[in-house]
């Protein structure tokens, strides 16, 4: 048998132009998510060339079922914390409640205040109902992340009053939500990621018991180092290289296989990161749960508003029982100036 032969680069064995997650493994031994998304690469360029999909058998899959049969394959979204910093209402602050949360373009402020700067990205995520197995079209989708500082809205020192980087789309018949954005930073101890929560409708994002999956986003190393050699990501570069997807608290279990995002695009003009997100309504939410050991240092201090705790201050609670995004008793580990932050 005749495997498919992987490229050799500075950076490590590559397939396609991705790096292969197990460098001493075959191709074909990468993973079923690498090799679905091989298939839809292929499907996209036999697309490019005007050759239909009856020829592959796939003349039924439209955008929406495709996004379905592809999260069918890879699984479940897993549960994850929401960490210290959701600004759901389930940690201090409730940003949810806020006239004007529901937007596409959540750089700036919902008031019109700061604005997030950095590398421009538009997430989309595409939110497949497995009891149904089709497009979870109608449900809301709220997203939130760091700053290019590492900081988030509402919690980080200087950042209590700015509420930038949060916000809510409803998906639509395909199951479809997106968002401009900008590319997070990496902070100390945490691979870069984007949260999520996934709610059974609009009316019901004010309290965050309603949400049906909690979880991230993991974002591909080789564009994050891309990102991160810019001078306006400053400390990025050098937290990336203390930190890797099998240590991390959170996607450390598997890897992130079911949470990391394919990517396009380039620093100068921007990248498009999406993400196929199976939520299985048959199952109960974790409610964040609580994540594994490891844990990452959060720069900056102060205190958020309403009892939340800001990236360098003391932590708060974190949200819905959950013992945080810290050691596997709930204590984050503690920040170089003395103060303990995980998110």
């Amino acid at each position: 048998m005749t495997f498919p032969e992987p490229q050799s680069t500075p950076e490590g064995l590559r397939y396609e132009g991705r790096l292969l997650a197990h460098q001493d493994e075959e191709v074909v031994d990468q993973g079923l998510r690498f090799d679905v998304t091989t298939l839809l690469s292929r499907r996209s360029v036999l697309a490019m060339f005007g050759i239909g999909a009856a020829s592959l058998g796939l003349a039924a899959c439209s955008s929406g079922s495709t996004a379905s049969a592809r999260a069918a394959a890879a699984g479940e979204i897993p549960e994850e914390t929401a960490g210290p910093y959701p600004g759901d209402g389930s940690n201090g602050v409730n940003v949810l409640q806020d006239t004007g949360i529901v937007r596409s373009d959540i750089r700036p402020s919902i008031d019109g205040g700061a604005t997030a700067e950095g590398v421009p990205m538009t997430l989309t995520l595409q939110i497949t109902d497995q009891a149904q197995d089709r497009p979870f079209e109608g449900v809301a989708v709220y997203v939130w992340q760091c700053d290019r500082d590492g900081g988030y809205s509402m919690y980080s020192e200087g950042l209590e009053n700015v509420t930038y980087l949060r916000g809510v789309q409803v998906a639509d018949a395909d199951g479809k939500v997106a968002f401009t954005s900008i590319f997070p930073a990496c902070y100390s101890g945490r691979w870069p990621h984007i949260h999520f929560e996934v709610y059974p409708d609009l009316a019901s994002i004010t309290d965050s018991a309603n949400a049906i999956a909690t979880s991230q986003v993991a974002l591909p190393e080789e564009i994050c180092s891309a990102v991160y050699r810019r001078s306006d990501y400053p400390e990025s570069s050098r937290n990336l290289a203390g930190v890797s997807l099998e240590n991390d608290n959170v996607f450390g279990d598997d890897g992130g296989e079911l949470q990391m995002a394919t990517v396009s695009g380039d620093e100068s003009s921007g990248y498009e990161v999406g993400l196929a997100v199976l939520v299985d309504t048959r199952t109960e939410a974790g409610g964040g749960g609580s994540a594994p050991g490891g844990g990452g240092s959060a720069p900056g201090g102060g205190s958020g508003p309403g009892g939340g705790s800001a990236p360098g201050g003391a932590p708060g609670s974190a949200p819905r029982g959950a013992g945080g995004e810290g050691d596997p008793d709930g204590a984050p580990p503690e920040a170089p100036d003395g103060s303990g932050a995980t998110r």
